[in-house]
């Protein structure tokens, strides 16, 4: 299967809009082979002369349930972190604009992407959450793009409740930044109104420059995330009993360690 299988390529306007759809419906799910396409997809367009935004969305109804729970076991977690957080990794050196298009379900690993754009346009029917606690686990990415969006306390309730919001909380606390019946609309009008009119090579430099020490701060947070993930977390009991439990579909049986 080749990577446009399973995420989509689109280029608009003369190829200076780029566009990557998850192409795997209903769920969208985040797993090695989509992200590993996301990566060959991210690391030719940054090479590509006169890109100026990338749009990601997802195919159908939602955008994506997040990244695979049978990939977090302790068999596949490090190479599932080292493929997905190597996907931010490039994104941050692509220099690309991201903007997300969001509908539906946007979970997890899928919430994690889309909130990582610098703009986020979402659907009345949106419901966006970071539900890894449930699961007994954390979310890496979140953990440090979440604070910057929308403020320490608000990223604090939706990591450790995993409780889900919709669209009109969303856009008041900041997690979403337009909300419109046609979000797809919506962000190629944005793109074309403020972006098309630009050197795209001036604003690589320019994403580069407004992130700069944003990314300084997330890329040595991630590092320190994931060793804590890996080499602590993932020794104890209760978060292969969560990831199970909810492959098993059963409620988890917590140890508390």
């Amino acid at each position: 299967m080749s990577e446009n299988d399973v995420v989509h390529l689109r280029r608009d306007h003369e190829g200076r809009v780029a566009r990557l759809t998850l192409a795997r419906p209903p769920g969208n799910i985040l797993d090695a082979e989509m992200v590993a396409a996301l990566r060959s997809h991210v690391a030719t367009l940054a090479e590509a002369r006169g890109v100026t935004a990338l749009i990601l969305e997802g195919e159908g109804k939602n955008f994506s349930f997040g990244a695979s729970v049978e990939e977090h076991l302790p068999e596949h977690v490090a190479g599932m972190l080292d493929g997905f957080h190597g996907l931010f990794r490039d994104l941050i050196s692509s220099g690309l604009t991201l903007v997300s298009v969001v509908r539906g379900n946007c979970l997890g690993g899928g919430l994690e992407l889309a909130a990582y754009a610098h703009r986020v346009f979402a659907a009345p029917d949106v419901r966006l959450g970071q539900p890894e606690i449930n699961l007994g686990v954390f979310a890496p990415v979140a953990s440090l793009v979440l604070p910057r969006r929308v403020g320490q306390a608000v990223a604090d309730d939706l990591l450790l409740t995993g409780r889900l919001v919709e669209a009109s909380e969303a856009l008041r606390v900041g997690l979403v930044d337009v909300v419109d019946e046609d979000p797809s609309r919506a962000a190629d009008r944005w793109v074309e109104e403020n972006l098309l009119a630009k050197s795209s090579a001036s604003l690589k430099f320019a994403v580069r420059a407004a992130r700069s020490a944003a990314d300084v701060a997330f890329l040595d947070g991630l590092s320190r995330l994931e060793r804590l993930y890996l080499d602590d977390l993932m020794t104890l009991h209760d978060p292969t009993e969560g990831l199970r439990a909810f492959l098993e579909k059963r409620r988890p049986e917590w140890r508390h360690e």
